[in-house]
């Protein structure tokens, strides 16, 4: 097994103990409404919130991703979990495992620091670009949740 990391930071405009309460702490409903196109559901399948399944709508490439949530570190603004099934994986990926961070800026917003590795299945090396779309999924998420707080000040205050 091969482990690829790679770091990704985001910057908002938004108090990241705002932005940590939307896209962490109430991800289960906020992601849903605010991607409804792409995003049908966010369901919890195990224990107390430990196992999420994120269902897509009909007719996007990907059904449904499972996560594993090990930590959520309210006072430290911190969530780990794991990317641990859909289609994502494949054949050549065991696990992606998060590490993400949401730390303030000199500008009042927020930076969201994250630490993503690819555990890979036998010597199986990951693309640039499968690394890049990840990203870029990343971004959008991050741009749909910091343009509803801006519109929606009081939400998650």
């Amino acid at each position: 097994m091969g482990v690829t990391t790679y770091t990704q930071d985001i910057a908002t405009l938004v108090d990241p103990a705002r932005v940590f309460r939307g896209l962490v702490l109430d991800a289960d409903n906020l992601v849903p409404k605010l991607m409804s196109q792409v995003v049908r559901n966010i369901e919890t399948v195990e224990g107390d919130g430990c196992i999420k399944k994120m269902n897509f709508v009909e007719g996007y490439p990907i059904k449904y991703l499972k996560h594993k949530i090990h930590v959520i570190d309210n006072k430290n603004m911190v969530i780990k979990y794991s990317l641990i099934e859909g289609e994502v994986l494949g054949e050549n990926l065991e696990h992606i495992s998060y590490d993400v961070r949401f730390e303030g800026s000199e500008n009042g917003g927020c930076i969201c620091k994250t630490i993503s590795e690819y555990h890979t299945n036998g010597d199986f090396i990951v693309k640039e670009e499968e690394i890049k779309e990840g990203k870029e999924k990343a971004v959008e998420l991050v741009r749909v949740v910091e343009a509803y707080l801006l519109a929606n000040p009081s939400a998650y205050a």
